[in-house]
């Protein structure tokens, strides 16, 4: 009994001091035993929920403190994991853990995602490309190899160039994993043909944007293929979606980024403070990904095409202009 007593209160610990920001999906042993340990206990902590996969153990627990309150703590079927690639690329690993499958956004190369696919014991069963470029499709054939069952999704206009693609989407399509519905969006600009997968919010969790390279924290991406008005119409699509929106964009660029964004929009305390956290964050090899969509609308500049104090830097009279300008002078920067 005080074995349990104690295992539950540090269980509790554990929950008090977890970030709030986390996805609680993955479940250790050690919670497992946290939880059967609770639901035995008669020491005035009484855990109650629905027990589900043995991977997940519960969907909810009640947290019962006698004359305090009650705490709900939800597990979500889906975690995001952020796995670096190549030089500053990042893949983005989604784990199902109630049927331990995974989904993988835009595997630059194949390592990283078998690796952690062995680490949780999890079969790939989707691969969401958001454009066709080498470091967004590099993996595709060896975890196809590894996986053949595993689907492969990506731009209908992008057909004949993503290794392995058998679904072609188009605005307004959806996706579903981890019983979460991904809506694709239609963002050309940096290619004719880039989609962007956005997982609205559900009653536990933010929504979750994987942009590929539309849009970056502090940035967006080069014109390759597309013109600054699709890129303009683009961005707006993302400016639409809810401020508490996490942006899972492919690279580690935000330092860049927001010096250059710096020299557009000098007098932008938002972004004064936004770079000079970044600067401690990447002075200790932190990631800045993900970001928040209503971080990027108070401080990049590319989101911010509109606004007044960055058409008149630029000498900009309309929104597509102003854009146009400010990718030009990043282009040189």
């Amino acid at each position: 009994m005080e074995r349990d007593k104690s295992l539950v209160k540090n269980f509790e610990r554990t929950l008090a001091n977890a970030n709030p920001q986390l996805n609680l999906c993955f479940v250790s042993l050690m919670t497992k035993r946290l939880a059967a340990a609770a639901w035995r206990s008669q020491m005035g902590s009484i855990f109650k929920g629905r027990r589900t996969n043995y991977n997940c153990t519960v969907s909810v627990y009640r947290v019962f403190k006698p004359a305090l309150s009650i705490t709900d703590i939800v597990l979500n079927t889906m975690h995001v994991y952020r796995l670096d690639a190549l030089s500053d690329n990042y893949i983005f690993l989604l784990h199902d853990c109630q049927h331990q499958q995974a989904a993988v956004v835009d595997p630059a190369e194949p390592e990283p995602v078998l690796a952690q696919l062995d680490r949780l014991g999890a079969s790939l069963t989707a691969i969401y490309n958001t454009h066709h470029h080498g470091d967004h499709v590099g993996g595709n054939q060896a975890l196809l190899k590894r996986y053949p069952a595993a689907e492969v999704y990506g731009g209908a206009e992008d057909r004949g160039r993503i290794p392995g693609q058998r679904y072609f989407l188009r605005e307004g399509d959806t996706v579903t994993f981890a019983e979460r519905t991904a809506e694709i969006l239609f963002v050309p600009g940096h290619t004719r043909a880039h989609i962007a997968y956005y997982f609205p919010a559900s009653a536990t969790d933010n929504g979750h944007l994987f942009c590929g390279d539309t849009l970056f924290a502090g940035g967006c991406g080069r014109l390759f293929e597309g013109t600054p008005t699709q890129m303009v119409q683009s961005l707006e699509k993302f400016r639409q979606l809810p401020d508490n929106t996490q942006v899972w964009c492919a690279h580690e660029y935000t330092l860049s980024n927001l010096k250059f964004a710096i020299t557009v929009d000098a007098d932008n305390l938002a972004l004064q403070q936004r770079l000079q956290d970044v600067q401690r964050a990447r002075q200790h090899d932190q990631a800045t990904v993900p970001s928040r969509l209503d971080l990027e609308k108070q401080t990049n500049p590319f989101l911010r095409w509109d606004h007044p104090t960055l058409q008149t830097a630029v000498n900009a009279k309309d929104p597509v202009q102003a854009f146009a300008r400010i990718r030009g002078l990043k282009d040189r920067f």
